[in-house]
């Protein structure tokens, strides 16, 4: 009888998280494409991108209070963190995030799906007024319902939700909740809102032999090295902008006058917002061989001067485009690749494989799984302890790595191996 009440609970509960994730996606999705199709329009308004993101960054510091933290303050409240997620958080990175694409800057949007889904998922908790551990598997809905419906992958969503929170380890409890936010998430946004989602078409998939698995693990090692130069820059920018401007409202208009110059630097606008157009070159004819490293340096910029929105969207056009690239010189089907490229990066950068590889038989279909899968793996592995969430804790190191303490986040793992060499050169 517990067993059934459980369940009950958690379809209830899941559902009603998927519901307002699915609702927040949809608004989000439309709204998204609203601003973007006004910035092709009018591209003069690129000017006020320094304005706009300076207006984004006093609105956190005046009301946003830990909102600033982002989807990190949702993974630490997981952990067991004593803050508590406003519900402020879902219209300040919403209103953030259209903002930067208006304007131009070059982001993501998982990440205000996933806040907006946190958020709204600790609103729903109070109002139930459920306890801690409740609340723990709700804040898990929240990212998975995100997830699932910004993208239109229910069980890449569903796992994106378990697997993100630390390397190594998956919380099995909360996969049936996950599963019901997602789907019912992905459900909303588009059988309710009828807002539909893209897909893309790798083509032909390549036989079986040596060779192509070869080529495979020598581009998926290369996706890897991306992830990490991604993830590495952008903590680096981040750093570096604060060093230099401590008013957070300085920061992003200097920022945003640092995007506005590399446009006219390089003469394109290609690399602005969330990277679609690319993504779709990479599938259907050629890109040039440096995009990705163009749209990489533009979103580290960007999101290293502290303008809103996610990384995910713009490292599936990082991925695809290499992927693209790299058709040329390993002599395979350059959609085949890109797709492999698509979901490669992102799980080099957020320590996701399984989400990962669940997301490209989503998008992609099972046809080329077993090479989908290999790319994953081998991109997670050489990734290493580095991503994009620095408070993602390290469950279980991918290596022997001795002496890591319980609780230790990719954000204090580089602190604990700088330590740890300094120890081994005072015994030397």
């Amino acid at each position: 009888m517990a067993r059934m009440y459980g369940l009950v609970k958690w379809i209830i509960l899941g559902s009603g998280a998927g519901l307002l994730t699915g609702t927040a996606s949809a608004f989000f999705l439309v709204g998204l494409d609203y601003v973007t199709g006004l910035r092709m329009q009018q591209p003069w308004l690129l000017f006020f991108l320094p304005l706009g993101g300076a207006l984004v960054s006093y609105l956190y510091i005046a009301f946003g209070k830990n909102s600033a933290k982002g989807n990190n303050l949702i993974l630490e409240q997981i952990h067991g963190g004593a803050e508590t997620i406003p519900l402020r958080m879902a219209p300040l990175v919403l209103f953030g995030t259209l903002v930067t694409h208006l304007f131009g800057g070059s982001a993501g949007r998982e990440g205000t799906a996933v806040q907006m889904g946190g958020s709204l998922s600790e609103w729903f908790g109070k109002l139930l007024r459920v306890n801690a551990a409740d609340r723990k598997l709700l804040l898990i809905c929240g990212i998975s319902g995100g997830f699932g419906s910004i993208f239109g992958t229910p069980l890449a969503g569903t796992v994106f939700g378990l697997e993100v929170l630390a390397i190594g380890f998956i919380s099995h409890e909360a996969l049936i909740p996950a599963f019901v936010a997602s789907f019912v998430g992905n459900l909303v946004t588009t059988s309710f809102w009828g807002v539909a989602h893209l897909h893309y078409d790798a083509g032909e998939i390549p036989g079986l032999s040596g060779t192509v698995l070869s080529k495979v693990i020598v581009a998926s090692i290369l996706f890897g090295l991306t992830s990490v130069l991604f993830s590495e820059l952008t903590h680096a920018l981040k750093k570096g902008y604060s060093r230099l401007f401590g008013n957070p409202v300085l920061k992003s208009a200097v920022g945003g006058i640092v995007i506005i110059g590399l446009v006219y630097l390089l003469g394109t606008r290609d690399y602005l917002g969330l990277g679609i157009p690319l993504i779709q070159q990479s599938f259907y004819s050629e890109v040039s061989p440096s995009a990705f490293v163009w749209k990489l340096l533009f979103t580290s910029l960007t999101l290293g001067a502290g303008f809103q929105g996610g990384e995910v969207t713009p490292l599936f056009a990082i991925g695809a485009t290499l992927g693209n690239a790299l058709s040329h010189f390993l002599g395979l089907y350059a959609p085949f690749l890109a797709a492999l490229g698509f979901i490669a990066v992102f799980c080099g950068a957020t320590n996701t494989p399984i989400a990962c590889f669940l997301m490209g038989i989503e998008l992609f279909g099972s046809g080329g799984a077993i090479y989908m899968f290999i790319a994953c793996i081998v991109s997670y592995a050489v990734s290493g302890h580095t991503g994009i969430y620095t408070s993602q804790l390290i469950g279980t190191p991918k290596w022997s790595v001795p002496n890591v303490p319980k609780g230790t986040t990719l954000g204090s793992f580089k602190t604990l191996r700088k330590n740890m060499r300094n120890q081994e050169k005072d015994r030397g």
